[in-house]
């Protein structure tokens, strides 16, 4: 007996193999947002909500710099003016892409003029009176004195000469011995050309190798 072809068609014929599961590509992972470089930041921020990014990276340090000159109740003012101020000039920018420190640092060093008497009166005041605390770490230009005197007595000795430099002379030397910033970042902040950061640094370094005595060597690196 012949069985029907379709049926002799079916046995003969193995079964089709299953065809693999297919892969579901997994959602893409969008990658972490870039944030923007100081200058483009300053240049594109349109308010003040992402002008804030700037203030997130700098303020701390912007903070105790004014508050080495003038204290913290100062400092604490002087910083949302020193941010607002750069805000309202931020068209005007024409630093670095990655170096809006230093701009930041004349600003406030501006703001700080504006109480020059009040930062002398300060240092004068830290010269007469005791070191209660005296603190060097983090203050090379301190650790320098120290290394030569007493701490009471570094304490005094920096204080007074502090007081005795001219304005220029006091920025440059601070902004290079209290922030570590460079010639050239100096230079920048406070608008003076580099040979002129140089001779007003040797000159408020002369001051406190005079006030040391020939012991205190002058470091220029």
């Amino acid at each position: 007996m012949h069985r029907p072809r379709l049926a002799t068609a079916v046995a003969d014929t193995d079964p089709p193999e299953p065809e693999p599961p297919q892969r579901v590509p997994l959602a893409a992972v969008p990658p972490e947002p870039v944030p923007p470089a100081d200058g483009e930041l300053i240049r594109t921020a349109s308010d003040p909500a992402e002008f804030a990014q700037l203030f997130d990276r700098y303020a701390v340090k912007i903070h105790r710099y004014v508050a080495r000159r003038l204290g913290r109740t100062e400092a604490d003012d002087l910083l949302g003016q020193t941010f607002l101020i750069a805000f309202e000039r931020r068209h005007r920018y024409s630093g670095t892409a990655d170096g809006a420190l230093p701009w930041l640092y004349g600003i406030a060093t501006n703001l700080i003029h504006r109480r020059r008497r009040d930062e002398v009166r300060q240092y004068r005041a830290y010269a007469r009176s005791e070191p209660a605390g005296f603190d060097q770490q983090g203050d090379p230009l301190a650790t320098e004195v120290a290394a030569r005197v007493d701490a009471a007595s570094a304490s005094r000795l920096l204080n007074g000469v502090l007081a005795g430099l001219r304005q220029v002379e006091r920025d440059v030397l601070l902004l290079y011995a209290w922030e570590d910033l460079s010639y050239a970042e100096i230079a920048e902040a406070l608008s003076l050309p580099i040979g002129t950061v140089r001779s007003r640094l040797h000159r408020a370094r002369r001051a406190l190798r005079s006030a040391l005595g020939p012991d205190f060597e002058e470091n220029q690196s």
